[in-house]
């Protein structure tokens, strides 16, 4: 391959640990390069988290070279090439070059290859088929770097026949888009995705939130989600996004509050409800964050910049900070032009903070309460006078409303 260019160092590229595997890959006086992500994240100056190297090597030898240099080789994928070495607290995903002989879904058949070419030219995406020597020379078999510059998600080769091999790739492209594109997306890919979208519909519930979740995280999502709304694809797969103004809104929250994205807020914002839990369980996520998507999207309480002030420390002492704050978020969101009350309830947890209720099921039974649900009624009691005292009462003065209840009872 002829260079295409340089790529300045960086110190993932000369890092004790990446020498030491570019070096065991290269015993043989065979070329081991950077490709993929690494390559083109650096070129855009964005932080680098994974470091992909490509390889003519084959798959076995990889593991043979990696074990003679003592470095640990797994076999994650061997029989489609992948081998991860790990060195100290470091991973390398290795790739030997390959050509589809046959695809299906995820998987293809393959066989392993030394044409760099041929290898980028099974890769999804132009801005994801970069290579670059450990010295910096850069390789551009596709034109990924001018469609990187440009902001421009183009699938190699035909868009139609990226997609038929996997249907992944169409969420892919609008998740890239989300992270990498600039201004209108790539024609060609835009009518591919229109076309192949009911395709969608094969795909697993854990692969179509893993690709929704990385979309929600970047930092436009409403207006990739409106992308594919706009495009009759977004009912494929997200039919329950019927806000997508109140993301959008929330998304400029965040940033002016210098938050971190946060995906499962976001895509409560994005939705009307889910209190059912429908989404939850189509989506298949954990049954922590089921249960979170539902409280955010169908909250019992809801904080209120207009309600009294005993109201909003009730709200805040039932929901807790996190969970108040971020409903405090999406409804900031749905009601933009009240920035004063927002942010002033937004702040409460540290304005006017909530003391954690003194007491315990451990005092009940000590205050003679048997054991039973007699003892959960009684500080359900004891905590209502509390929370309607203001939260003002210690422990001493709980214990004794507690005695006094528990006396009551004998």
């Amino acid at each position: 391959m002829i260079g295409d260019g340089r790529l300045d160092a960086r110190p993932w590229m000369a890092g004790k640990a990446t020498r030491a595997v570019i070096l065991a890959l290269s015993a043989n006086g065979k070329p081991a390069r950077f490709v993929g992500g690494c390559v083109r994240d650096a070129l855009l100056g964005r932080p680098v988290k994974d470091i992909d190297i490509a390889t003519p090597e084959q798959p076995d030898e990889v593991m043979r070279l990696l074990e003679a240099a003592g470095i640990r080789a797994i076999p994650t994928g061997i029989a489609h090439g992948t081998v991860t070495a790990v060195t100290g607290a470091a991973h390398f995903e290795i790739t030997s070059l390959r050509r589809d002989v046959e695809t299906f879904g995820r998987h293809a058949r393959v066989v392993f290859t030394d044409d760099w070419d041929a290898d980028a030219a099974r890769r999804d995406f132009t801005m994801n088929a970069l290579f670059c020597d450990p010295d910096g020379t850069l390789y551009d078999p596709t034109g990924g770097r001018a469609d990187l510059d440009a902001g421009r998600v183009r699938f190699v080769g035909d868009p139609l026949a990226r997609i038929e091999e996997d249907v992944l790739r169409l969420l892919r492209f609008f998740r890239f888009h989300g992270w990498y594109g600039k201004g209108a997306p790539d024609a060609a890919a835009l009518d591919a995705c229109r076309a192949l979208a009911p395709g969608l519909a094969g795909l697993s519930a854990e692969r179509v939130w893993s690709e929704l979740h990385r979309l929600l995280a970047a930092p436009d999502p409403a207006a990739v989600l409106r992308l594919m709304a706009d495009n009759a694809i977004l009912p494929h797969v997200l039919a329950e996004a019927d806000r997508i103004p109140r993301l959008a809104a929330l998304t400029a929250l965040e940033d002016r509050l210098g938050l971190a994205p946060d995906p499962l807020r976001r895509l409560a914002a994005a939705i009307s409800s889910d209190g059912d839990g429908a989404l939850a369980k189509r989506l298949r996520l954990s049954r922590a964050d089921g249960k979170r998507l539902g409280a955010l999207a169908a909250p019992d309480i809801r904080p209120d910049p207009a309600a009294a002030r005993a109201e909003r420390r009730e709200a805040l002492y039932r929901l807790g900070a996190d969970m108040f704050r971020d409903l405090v978020l999406i409804g900031w969101a749905d009601r933009v032009g009240d920035d004063a009350g927002w942010r002033a309830l937004w702040a409460l947890p540290e304005t006017d903070p909530v003391a954690k209720f003194p007491l315990s099921g451990r005092d009940a039974l000590a205050a003679g309460v048997p054991k039973g649900r007699r003892v959960g009624a009684l500080l359900a009691e004891v905590e209502a006078w509390w929370i309607e005292g203001g939260f003002s009462a210690g422990r001493t003065a709980c214990l004794a409303r507690l005695k006094g209840l528990a006396a009551e009872d004998a």
